[in-house]
This record gives C-alpha cells, structure tokens and sequence, in this order.
C-alpha cells in the first residue's frame, strides 16, 4: 500500500532540504535566484516576464535536484571509478549546466532591456 500524500510530501521536501544542505551548487542557483528576485521588483518587471523567470527557476533547481539523486545513485552502486558512472554523472551535470546557460541568456534578454528603459527614461 502507498504511503499517504501527505508522507510523500514530507519525503520530497526531506529531499530538497539535503539537497539544499550537501550540495553547493544548489546554494548558488537557490543566491541568484534571490539576485533576480529582488531585480524582478526593482526594475518592476511584467507579469509575463515573473513567469518567464519561475519557469526557469523552477527548471534550473529541479535538474539540480535530479542531478543530486543521479549522482547518489551512481556512487551507491559504483562507489569505485567506472567510466559509464562518469558519464552518468558528467551527462546529468551537463543537463544543469545548460538550462543555467540559457536561463541566464534569457535573464540577460528580460532584464537589460528593463533596466535601460528606466535609466533612459
């Protein structure tokens, strides 16, 4: 039988919280997530631009979240150096990289714009 909704819930936000504490690259995305957040109300961005920016935030930390788990599961079953543990660890590190890349790409587009429109205003 499964566990109850509200146990699933638990172990999810018991996941992200280990996350959030062994992992340091998750401490950056999570500070500049931050960084953005406080600009999105500075530079008042739009509706549609807030929702362009949860997206990517909520794409860039959940790859991270799965790259923790891939990484954890890779060194239970291989905790010795395996060149397919290296590419399952390098490949899910790559999937973060790149969302990271093209969120801040899309970042730069929302939020240069933003900023020289009311320092030129």
């Amino acid at each position: 039988m499964k566990d109850p909704f509200y146990k699933s819930l638990g172990y999810a936000i018991s996941g992200i919280k280990t996350c959030i504490q062994k992992e340091r690259n998750i401490k950056i995305h999570l500070f500049v997530m931050g960084c953005v957040i406080v600009c999105g109300f500075l530079l008042k961005i739009s509706i549609i631009q807030w929702m362009i920016c949860l997206l990517l935030f909520a794409l860039v930390i959940s790859l991270e979240l799965v790259n923790t788990a891939i990484e954890a599961v890779v060194d239970l079953c291989s905790p010795t150096y395996h060149p397919l543990a290296k590419i399952a660890k390098d490949t899910a590190a790559g999937a973060v990289l790149v969302s990271a890349i093209f969120a801040a790409i899309i970042g730069l587009m929302i939020f240069v714009p933003r900023f020289f429109e009311i320092v030129f205003q």
